[in-house]
């Protein structure tokens, strides 16, 4: 799935991704602006699509893998923590959250964002849950420094998580990104610090934890997709692309 050859980016190619990642960042923001009962995933899918449209976009997720993903967007609610398919007879109500993740290519560069967000009025633990999660991307993002290694990341997030007795998954991963959707090197959500790969400025990772309340052990439904948690619990799913520079970390997937 990945390809494991990290490539340093230019700071032309870094100005790309910015633009890649602004517009990322906008379609997710129209997404999150619909968010309420009421509302079918497939809705959801067809006003990203609009938006990567309006700006001479496609989403790298439409058509990628075996199956073919049949979307631009996923939209994964409650227990399911990645990869949902937008359908349009899903319905989203009250106290769902709600995990959703899309790409943009632009000028033959990818950019990659998530967030998790709730719908009308959440429980207590969701909102924890939500909470740490998209805490945790922070604390990986402050790693993401030149000189530092992979491992520093990871166990920056597994320790945000396990502190608040929330669990990381240990079969997904954030990536590098660039030209492909999946580039080296691979970022687990879990780890040691001092090991993995050295980070470099011009390196461009999309760090994603995704956590879970009752287990780390996950499932894949019979659409060959959707994640859900083994346990039928809560989840959650932050993502940035970030670049490493000689400075300070670069989030290049906000407005």
């Amino acid at each position: 799935m990945f390809e494991r050859q990290v490539n340093i980016k230019s700071p032309a190619d870094l100005k790309i991704m910015r633009a890649a990642g602004r517009i990322n960042a906008t379609v997710l923001a129209r997404v999150k602006e619909l968010l309420q009962p009421g509302v079918t995933t497939a809705d959801l899918n067809a006003a990203a699509e609009e938006v990567l449209k309006s700006h001479g976009c496609v989403s790298p997720f439409k058509g990628y893998g075996h199956p073919p993903f049949p979307a631009s967007i996923t939209v994964s609610i409650n227990d399911e923590m990645v990869h949902g398919i937008p359908h349009p007879k899903r319905k989203l109500k009250d106290g769902d959250i709600v995990s959703i993740d899309c790409g943009t290519v632009f000028e033959g560069f990818v950019a990659d964002s998530a967030f998790s967000a709730g719908v009308g009025e959440i429980s207590p633990e969701a909102a924890n849950l939500l909470k740490v999660t998209e805490e945790a991307l922070y604390a990986g993002i402050a790693q993401m420094r030149k000189g530092r290694r992979t491992g520093d990341v990871s166990v920056a997030i597994q320790n945000h998580v396990e502190s608040h007795g929330l669990h990381v998954t240990r079969e997904y991963t954030g990536h590098g990104v660039g030209r492909s959707m999946h580039e080296g090197p691979q970022v687990p959500n879990y780890g040691m610090a001092g090991n993995g790969t050295l980070l470099r400025a011009g390196m461009t990772i999309a760090l994603e934890p995704m956590v879970l309340i009752g287990t780390h052990e996950t499932r894949v439904l019979p659409d060959q997709w959707t994640v859900v948690s083994a346990d039928g619990t809560l989840t959650a799913h932050f993502e940035h692309t970030v670049a490493v520079t000689e400075g300070d970390p670069l989030l290049l997937t906000v407005l």
